[in-house]
């Protein structure tokens, strides 16, 4: 080979391997107006943090006669590559039977692992086709489920595609909803949902981010914020504090943990057979992916705000994001913990169950029962004793 050659080859071999495409930012909007990131996932470890979410199993139909089982299995829930550089939180719908279902797909949550109220919230992601059959969901609800049930436990769901209105019009790239579901009974769950048909794809093969901003006066909903910093919300409900048991500002002013799902058919897309889930098909091997680059909770560190996590978040610019430098000082004066910097104070009892938790540089413990107590925020850690 002479020396032309040769360096051509050399040439040729390089660029192939480069990445064919860059891979995209973690970025996300920014901590803009006030707001500052407390947690995040960038889903960038080998394996789901068990520490910050769950995997659900189960063929329940999730109350909408969906036709899929979730599953723990890696070809459903695994973190991966998306094909462009980007590892990312995988969830994925494939056609097979498999305990008495048809399909099988992925839905994750952080109950009871990292939940918060107020702030602002958003992801990254990278949908799938989803004509016709397929409903992937960013969404939130109360970290009281477990105790109350829904709805008392209120959801808000922040980005649904698939709905048969989408469907019926030709346009699911383009048309989805955010919406709010309270209430007291199955029988008796008001709700408001707002959709939208956007002037562009948001199935074309690239990510978007959805953004939830939710305080004591209103939850809003955004899309590409990043991109359209001034864009108008695509939902928007008021939700004023109030003791009335009818009323939306009653049920959202809780700590809320976050989920991610691809459901296959049900109420939303109006199709209850597989054979209308033509989304799955011979041309993408019956299986399709909805992939979630990263998730990020912003706070502004005011009162009504709380972050409750097993964990601190990925690391961001070197340090871990909600963590604190270990020269935190933590005092307790008998009634108030303080502590020297910002962040989210977590107070344990003697068993290790978390009792109390807030976002900022105080909380009371005055009201608790009297006992040895672990605090802990950030790295740092002090035990103290409630008489």
């Amino acid at each position: 080979m002479n020396l032309s050659k040769k360096l051509l080859f050399m040439a040729l071999a390089s660029c192939a391997a480069l990445p064919a495409v860059a891979k995209d930012a973690q970025v996300g909007t920014g901590e803009t107006n006030g707001y500052r990131l407390v947690w995040q996932d960038l889903f960038d470890d080998s394996e789901l943090r068990p520490d910050r979410w769950n995997i659900e199993v189960n063929g329940s139909g999730g109350g909408n006669n969906e036709l899929q089982f979730y599953t723990d299995l890696d070809r459903n829930v695994r973190l991966g590559d998306d094909g462009k550089g980007n590892h990312c939180l995988i969830l994925t719908a494939v056609r097979e039977v498999y305990n008495g279902k048809q399909f099988t797909s992925g839905r994750i949550n952080s109950k009871n692992k990292v939940a918060f109220t107020h702030g602002k919230v958003e992801a990254a992601i990278r949908l799938p086709k989803t004509a016709n059959g397929l409903w992937p969901a960013f969404w939130m609800m109360g970290n009281d489920f477990d105790q109350v049930g829904w709805p008392k436990c209120g959801e808000t769901d922040i980005m649904e595609f698939g709905h048969i209105d989408g469907i019926n019009r030709g346009v699911q790239d383009r048309y989805f909803n955010g919406a709010c579901h309270w209430g007291q009974s199955w029988n008796n769950h008001p709700n408001y949902a707002r959709a939208v048909t956007y002037n562009y794809s948001l199935q074309d093969d690239e990510y978007h981010i959805y953004t939830c901003i939710w305080n004591q006066e209103r939850i809003a909903m955004y899309v590409d914020l990043d991109k359209y910093p001034n864009a108008a919300p695509y939902y928007e409900m008021t939700i004023p504090a109030t003791g009335d048991t009818g009323a939306p500002g009653y049920y959202f002013h809780k700590e809320n943990f976050i989920l991610f799902n691809l459901a296959v058919g049900g109420n939303f897309p109006n199709i209850w057979d597989a054979a209308g889930i033509t989304a799955l098909n011979a041309g993408n091997g019956n299986q399709a992916s909805m992939y979630v680059n990263y998730v990020k909770v912003y706070q502004k560190g005011t009162a009504d705000e709380s972050l409750n996590t097993l964990s601190p978040g990925d690391e961001q610019g070197g340090a871990s994001v909600g963590d604190v430098v270990a020269e935190t000082e933590i005092a307790f004066d008998g009634n108030t913990v303080a502590v020297s910097v910002p962040s989210t104070i977590c107070v344990y009892n003697i068993n290790g169950s978390l009792v109390r938790s807030a976002c900022g540089t105080e909380i009371s413990v005055a009201d608790l029962q009297g006992g040895v107590y672990i605090v802990k925020c950030g790295q740092a850690t002090k035990k103290i004793v409630i008489r």
